[in-house]
């Protein structure tokens, strides 16, 4: 059995790369859930969907999220009202949305809504959010007028991640529980991996819920990651704008040390081969491959290499 923590389009194409070299019926996966929002009263839950929709092959090949050949037109529609639409929701993936908040709406959990949509998809993973409870990540930002706070998706979708970050909080983490069937999976995992996400926002959620980290920590030796920072640049996403302005250095190292906790082994590009014994010193043992995920060939070669990491 493994166990997968994972945000983020990074995230979703590892593990459309694990799923090739172990049976997808042994891997559980669970998702960030704070960059979860609502737009026009629906539920959206972007890392759950683009997990989903990546290992069912149909993702959007462009973004890395939504659906592949997505229209908009309902979008269009709306922006006739003078609706914000700064989020584009595509028509195919509203019925996703409209599924998961009427469901919600009728009393069931985010675990089961979760575990319904993958299986519609076809999917053999376990899929679990990191809590039913509300979690949401905020951004303070130095804006125009002076410090403010923004919802995770306003900084990075509407704002372009241009406002510098002066800090982050996981509004709720603390008074959360995680997901049925989380630790359970963490303890009886064989291998703990932590994807290539974003440290600060998709994965700093899911360890801020109580009891995550605290396994983590106690099951380290089983624990590897693999960086998300290679040449000391994110391949994709924000993670840069994050990780600098809360003094984590971008970098392999920065990844290592901000992972040394909860994490024995870090998988690092080949283009960072010469920062190893900065991982070490930071008590992370680093382990070399290629981490660019060019293809889902490379990308079973990563997890591949990163399973046997620890084995």
């Amino acid at each position: 059995m493994l166990t997968a923590l994972a945000g983020g389009v990074g995230a979703a194409r590892f593990l459309r790369g694990l799923v090739r070299v172990v049976a997808p019926e042994e891997v559980t996966v669970v998702g960030n859930t704070a960059d979860d929002d609502v737009f026009h009263g629906l539920h959206v839950a972007p890392d759950l969907d683009s997990v989903t929709y990546t290992l069912a092959g149909v993702e959007s090949p462009e973004t890395g999220w939504g659906l592949a050949g997505e229209t908009f037109a309902c979008m269009d529609a709306m922006a006739r009202y003078g609706a914000p639409t700064w989020f584009r929701l595509g028509d195919r993936d509203l019925a996703t949305h409209l599924f998961r908040t009427e469901r919600l709406r009728a009393g069931a959990t985010l675990s089961q809504v979760t575990t319904e949509i993958a299986r519609a998809w076809g999917l053999r993973i376990h899929l679990l959010p990191m809590s039913d409870d509300p979690v949401a990540t905020r951004i303070e930002v130095d804006g125009p007028e002076g410090p403010a706070v923004l919802r995770m998706q306003e900084w990075f979708v509407r704002e372009r991640a241009e406002p510098p970050v002066l800090g982050v909080r996981f509004e709720g983490a603390a008074r959360a529980a995680p997901a049925p069937g989380v630790l359970e999976a963490l303890e009886v995992a064989e291998t703990i991996l932590i994807c290539p996400s974003n440290p600060v926002i998709s994965i700093g959620p899911i360890l801020a819920v109580p009891g995550i980290r605290e396994v983590l920590t106690r099951r380290r030796e089983r624990v590897v990651a693999v960086s998300p920072i290679v040449a000391g640049a994110p391949l994709k996403g924000p993670a840069d704008r994050l990780m600098g302005p809360l003094g984590i250095e971008v970098s392999c190292v920065g990844v290592a040390r901000a992972y040394a906790d909860v994490c024995a082994t870090l998988v690092v590009d080949a283009g960072d081969a010469s920062r190893v014994a900065e991982v070490e010193a930071a008590g992370v043992r680093p382990v070399v491959t290629d981490t660019v995920m060019r293809d889902a060939r490379v990308a079973a070669a990563l997890a591949r290499y990163a399973l046997d990491a620890v084995a």
